[in-house]
């Protein structure tokens, strides 16, 4: 069953879509949150919306949610900063401990690029976060703008000549520039010290697998890393995304120990 809930973080609307498995009344199910990327939304390049159906059809619930200037949550993107999508995801995942179909001690983080990143810290600052997925984690990001550049164009130039940088059609203040390079990407996610999954593609031109191995210096022994030979940072082949999802529900199924199983499991070693 798919439904809409509003999430309140600042005086903002976050919007979001729940999916919830059917069962009896009052019944209480492991929760994924699902945290999107930079400039995307809650149906995700990735199809966020396949994994929820996924999920729910294994016994496990999930939200969806918009950051604030994304999708359809208040907010405009020149405000964005990842501070403050860090505080938002906190908010979010507070408040759906308090949802009468969640399990509050069977939640689990599940993050995408930028999102990754974001979802990454904010599962070593919160309390009791079951499990952590991250798909093609954004990591290099803070490098990238303390250089000056993203994919490759000049921030300063942007700034000056317009006040902005363009990102994908959004307008990225000289604040989230800021903001980003001064990220401890994993400094502050090395604290979380529950099972870790990093899924990443080797062919990712946007995100290099070097910034996701990178994790592994910090977690105690905690995460591992599948890397997914030709996959891009978008995950746009069938076979590979087919990959990423029938890894990830592996993943939550084990950690998040649903009512019902998966028929079957995939074999082999991880390359």
């Amino acid at each position: 069953m798919i439904r809409h809930h509003d999430f309140r973080h600042d005086g903002l609307t976050l919007r979001s879509a729940v999916h919830v498995p059917g069962g009896g009344a009052g019944e209480r199910w492991p929760v994924v949150v699902f945290v999107h990327g930079f400039t995307s939304n809650r149906i995700e390049v990735p199809s966020f919306v396949r994994m929820s159906r996924l999920l729910e059809s294994n016994g496990i619930a999930s939200v969806r949610f918009d950051l604030s200037g994304h999708g359809e949550s208040d907010g405009d993107f020149f405000d964005v900063t990842i501070t403050g999508e860090i505080a938002e995801t906190k908010t979010v995942v507070r408040t759906v401990r308090t949802l009468e179909f969640a399990d509050p001690d069977r939640v689990a983080l599940l993050g995408m690029s930028m999102g990754g990143v974001v979802a990454g810290i904010a599962a070593a600052e919160l309390a009791d976060i079951r499990a952590l997925c991250l798909w093609s984690p954004a990591a290099v990001a803070p490098f990238d703008v303390r250089g000056g550049h993203i994919k490759g164009r000049n921030l300063d130039a942007e700034f000056a000549r317009q006040g902005y940088f363009d990102a994908d059609g959004h307008r990225m203040s000289p604040a989230l520039a800021r903001d980003i390079a001064g990220l401890d990407v994993y400094g502050r996610s090395a604290g979380y010290t529950g099972p870790v999954r990093i899924i990443h593609g080797d062919a990712d031109d946007v995100a290099p697998v070097l910034y996701a191995r990178r994790y592994l210096d910090h977690y105690t022994g905690n995460a591992e890393l599948e890397v997914v030979p030709g996959a891009d940072h978008g995950w746009s082949t069938v076979p590979h995304r087919a990959r990423l999802h029938r890894s990830t529900l592996e993943f939550l199924v084990a950690h998040l120990r649903p009512v019902r199983t998966i028929p079957g499991s995939r074999g082999g070693t991880r390359s």
